[in-house]
């Protein structure tokens, strides 16, 4: 198979893949539109806290598993299937084609998540030592602060430092895609921060520092 096209296919297929929206498909068998509720965001957070902490546990679970397999086994599925051409580049792809059908899934008229799930599965199967990095902040920044959205945030900023202490004397390629997967999901928090900057944002937990109703999350 012509190369150019292999990387179209793998890329439209994990999209469609990272398109399906288990945080609303999971509130719709709990009887609630996720969209409605809450935040009206269909990641893990609001899932969490409108329909329920396991529920929110299994989406968290299942837009994880889009981005690892996304990245790590869709690329190794292609090489059995004979596709010949570069398997990070594949690789890289398939993962920002997840994440894209997260954070705009066709399924829901373009409007997703956040990302942050699938950006970890991505990273889980890219670069699991970034992963475990972006993970360690996201953990400390969340216990001190109480706020998803800014431990989030963090989490994303600490990506691209890792990827090149990491990775970046030996490949460009690597850090340079993970840096723009994490300019991405702080982009993607730019109603969080400016909710973070004035006081309004929703603790984990708890309510808005100026008011109770709650935030968009991931």
């Amino acid at each position: 198979m012509n190369p150019w096209l292999s990387f179209s296919a793998a890329a439209l297929l994990c999209y469609l893949l990272g398109a399906v929206p288990f945080g609303y498909l999971i509130g719709r068998a709990r009887g609630v539109d996720i969209r409605t509720v809450g935040s009206g965001n269909i990641g893990a957070t609001n899932v969490f806290r409108a329909v329920g902490r396991p529920w929110g546990i299994l989406t968290f679970v299942g837009d994880v598993l889009k981005g690892f397999i996304a990245a790590f086994v869709a690329p190794r599925l292609a090489a059995k299937m004979g596709f010949a051409g570069n398997a990070q580049v594949l690789a890289i792809l398939c993962g920002g084609a997840a994440i894209a059908g997260h954070n705009w899934p066709v399924f829901l008229g373009f409007r997703g998540g956040k990302g942050i799930a699938t950006s970890a599965g991505v990273l889980l199967g890219l670069a699991w030592q970034a992963m475990l990095i972006a993970l360690g902040v996201w953990l400390v920044v969340l216990l001190l602060s109480r706020y998803v959205s800014l431990a989030s945030v963090f989490a994303a900023a600490a990506v691209p430092s890792a990827a090149w202490l990491l990775h970046g004397r030996q490949d460009r390629l690597m850090p340079t895609a993970l840096t723009l997967l994490g300019l991405v999901a702080i982009w993607r928090h730019k109603s969080n921060i400016r909710r973070l900057i004035g006081g309004t944002e929703h603790r984990f937990g708890g309510r808005r520092g100026n008011g109770n109703q709650p935030s968009v999350d991931k």
